[in-house]
């Protein structure tokens, strides 16, 4: 693995004496972890604790005959065996759609399964003992008895009038359907000189988190207050989720998430068991404890990126980009997922396809529609890894047909670093990105004239070897308008606490949490250039709804820009207050003064006037000694949010290179690059770690994971002995570089990050196999790209 890269300053400072932001630092959490001291939901233990497990249909499909807990009752340490009617007694059941996705629908969702079970893994029964144990000994007594029901699995067929409808209420099996349309799409189709098309498809697959998902609900009648301990992403999301199904007041729910094992989306959620153990707590009046295995979460956690999308390409002999079109199918499980819902990954698809090019025409067909299968939400990428793979391959089938390079197709085609801001043909705003000094950075970052020069030889000894590019764009710091304008009460803003403690030591509050992405690094870096401190007085707490100030939580690659800006007007503000407090002690005006280091001195000539600590002391402890009606305000709260644009999107072009054995079938990944604009660059270490991180997962997408199920709707791998996941074998070295276009819509310019790496390396990897094969004239565009598939496209392999 390469070091970080050296970035350049160029960009203005915060601060006169910015030490922190911009530098590689180790995160301040990084030695608590690997010393196994970290906080994870299964390390507490609570006085009366007890521990549920879920009795999950075994079908796709099936009507709840009866329910014999007689036997699992009479089981040692059982302490209730409850069902969804029960349930459903103290829980409101939910319906998750958003206003401005006009006419989506899904059927009204309970904790509990009732009468009716719509796939594999839905929780039906829960069974409470006073160990885990205990209460899988009891499941195995628990007798259900149900009928089987044609399940609707091949999303194909799901619209067809011979297709059951899942939900008969709603008529028929379709969630959500969009069109866009520009205008001018046929007429630039005819006069194309050009026109490339193909059929992509896209297994679903889930995130595989370290840790599962797992909370502990803590009911305590004696107060009427109800604790949760969460492995989440969003625990105001979730305080307020809670307060509502369960009509309690916001203010008796608190959601504490302490360390969390990785989310990657899964854990952004409100799922059924969620509901259900919260529920548990408060029918036993006792702490009930969920931990999911392994096996249950392959059923129970969210898959995601199930679509078909056939695709198409216009452009003139000369090299430009006339349209795109695109019809999107996406089957996403028998629920929209609450409360984010289950239509926007195809909705970012729609919006995102086509998305870097200067192309004026555009047209696109969504259809959202219910299957028998575990739902599918947003998970790490959102529609871009999908969109990105087939708009890059429609541009590399072009450019393959018009007989140019792929990167100068890309360089020709792409949006002018000087147009912006401007509005792509789907009419997504952009603020300002940098795809042509990307692709400049990236053809010299990997010896691009060298590397197909070596390929043509390659080719000459039978060895096949490919060169796959994407350019990527990703949105980043979300308004309102991805969620609260659609009812959804989610929050777009996020605010910050800062703290003077006495030792003269901060402490930082924050709504955004730390899942394993460096949130707690990076808020450390910018609250000690902000407020003047060193980076080691600086305390960071983070979700805990009882003390962090409200916010959104960690999604959308949000932290940097939004949690992180936050967190930057607290500090200046704090930074104020302090010189003000020190004007007071000194008798001086505060414009002579200056913080910095941890001390106050003079603003010419840096002579030493007051330690911080001192300044601490006399705040805190004598303020007697202060003027007369002068109170010191040394904790300060600072709120952002971003509402220039619906979205702040960052983009970045990727590169890989295959080897192709033609006749096995399989790929060695030999080389990976990135060049990436994510605005300011906070910690050139953690964006590094992150953009590696998300090309892996995006590489197992493409090569290795897929939930495959059976035409009875039962999933066939769902353990880690049969589901492939990227190793580090495999992996090759990836080399990362960067370009810093600000944004103008915070002082802090931070874009976000951890998502970018997701959505190209798909595209990259799946070109870069494409290019491979070319000389024997064939393609896969399935994804993930198996050894069989390739060998079936080279006419080896037959049905």
């Amino acid at each position: 693995m390469n070091a970080p890269e050296k970035i350049e300053v160029g960009l203005s400072p915060l601060t006169e004496d910015q030490r922190y932001v911009g530098q590689s630092m180790v995160r301040p959490n990084a030695r608590r972890l690997v010393e196994g001291r970290g906080a994870y939901v299964d390390d507490i233990s609570l006085p009366r604790m007890a521990h549920v497990v879920y009795w999950r249909s075994p079908v796709a499909h099936a009507r709840i005959v009866s329910i014999n807990r007689d036997y699992a009752s009479m089981m040692p340490g059982v302490l209730a065996v409850v069902d969804g009617k029960e349930i459903a007694q103290i829980c409101k059941p939910w319906v998750a759609v958003l206003a401005h996705l006009p006419g989506m629908k899904s059927a009204p969702q309970y904790p509990l399964a009732i009468d009716r079970a719509c796939w594999q893994g839905e929780p039906v029964v829960a069974i409470v003992a006073e160990t885990r144990t205990q209460a899988e000994d009891a499941l195995q007594y628990l007798q259900v008895e149900w009928e089987q029901l044609t399940p609707v699995v091949d999303m194909e067929t799901a619209l067809d009038p011979a297709t059951p409808v899942i939900h008969p209420d709603l008529g028929d099996n379709l969630c959500f359907t969009r069109k866009l349309d520009t205008g001018g799409v046929d007429e630039a189709f005819a006069r194309a000189d050009v026109v490339a098309e193909t059929t992509f498809h896209f297994g679903r697959h889930t995130g595989v988190t370290l840790e599962s998902r797992c909370q502990l609900a803590d009911w305590n009648p004696g107060e009427g207050r109800l604790t949760v301990y969460h492995s989440q992403q969003a625990p105001h999301m979730m305080q307020d989720l809670y307060a509502r199904q369960f009509d309690l007041p916001e203010s008796s729910v608190r959601v504490v998430c302490k360390d969390v094992g990785g989310s990657f989306g899964i854990k952004v959620h409100a799922y059924p068991d969620d509901f259900a153990t919260v529920a548990l707590s408060i029918m036993l009046k006792r702490p009930v404890k969920f931990v999911a295995d392994r096996l249950e979460s392959f059923t129970s956690d969210i898959h995601a990126r199930e679509h078909r999308i056939h695709g198409r390409i216009a452009a003139t002999r000369d090299g430009d980009i006339l349209a795109f079109e695109m019809d999107d199918l996406t089957g996403i499980g028998p629920y929209s997922m609450f409360p984010r819902t289950s239509a926007i990954e195809g909705n970012q698809v729609v919006n995102l396809v086509g998305g870097p090019y200067r192309h004026k025409h555009y047209r696109a067909q969504l259809n959202v529609v219910f299957q028998n299968k575990t739902p599918t939400c947003q998970y790490r990428g959102v529609g871009h890894p999908i969109a990105c793979a087939v708009t890059e391959g429609l541009v590399d089938m072009a450019a393959q047909k018009l007989g140019m390079d792929p990167l100068e197709f890309r360089k020709r085609n792409v949006i002018p670093d000087d147009a912006y801001p401007c509005s792509g043909a789907a009419g997504i705003k952009l603020e300002v990105l940098s795809h042509e000094q990307c692709l400049r950075k990236l053809e010299v970052l990997m010896d691009y004239p060298g590397l197909r020069a070596e390929q043509a030889a390659l080719r000459e000894k039978g060895i096949y070897r490919g060169i796959g590019l994407a350019t990527v764009i990703e949105l980043t710091n979300p308004s309102a308008a991805f969620y609260g304008v659609g009812g959804a009460r989610i929050s777009a803003q996020d605010g910050a606490t800062i703290r003077l403690e006495p030792s003269g030591a901060i402490t930082v509050l924050s709504g955004v949490g730390e899942q394993g992405q460096g949130t707690e690094g990076i808020f450390a870096q910018i609250a000690a250039d902000a407020v003047g401190v060193d980076m080691s007085q600086v305390r960071i707490t983070t979700g805990d709804t009882d003390v962090t100030p409200y916010g959104g939580g960690t999604w959308a690659s949000r932290g940097a820009g939004i949690g992180g800006e936050a967190v930057l007007q607290a500090g200046l503000a704090l930074r104020k207050n302090i010189l003000t407090v020190a004007a007071a002690i000194l008798n001086r005006e505060s414009e002579t003064l200056v913080l910095r280091r941890g001390e106050i001195v003079d603003a010419v000539s840096h002579e030493l006037l007051l330690p911080l600590h001192e300044l601490g002391r006399i705040a805190y402890f004598r303020p007697d000694t202060l003027p007369v009606g002068f109170t010191p305000e040394l904790m300060v709260t600072r709120h952002y949010a971003q509402r220039d644009y619906p979205f702040i999107f960052t983009n970045g072009v990727q590169a890989s290179y295959v080897e192709v054995d033609t006749e096995t079938g399989f790929v060695k990944l030999l080389k990976h690059w990135v060049v990436e604009d994510c605005g300011r660059v906070l910690n050139p270490m953690l964006v590094d770690e992150q953009m590696r991180g998300a090309i892996v997962q995006g590489i197992g997408g493409a090569l290795y994971e897929e939930c495959l199920y059976d035409a009875n709707g039962l999933m066939q791998n769902g353990s880690m002995a049969d589901y492939l996941v990227p190793m580090s074998a495999e992996m090759p070295d990836i080399e990362v570089a960067h370009v810093q276009t600000p944004t103008a819509s915070s002082l802090l310019g931070a874009k976000g990050a951890g998502e970018a790496g997701t959505a190209g390396a798909p595209a990259a990897v799946v070109n870069a196999i494409n290019d491979a094969l070319a000389p024997l004239n064939a393609t896969v565009f399935s994804q993930p790209v198996t050894p069989e598939k390739i060998l079936r496209a080279l006419g080896k392999v037959r049905d």
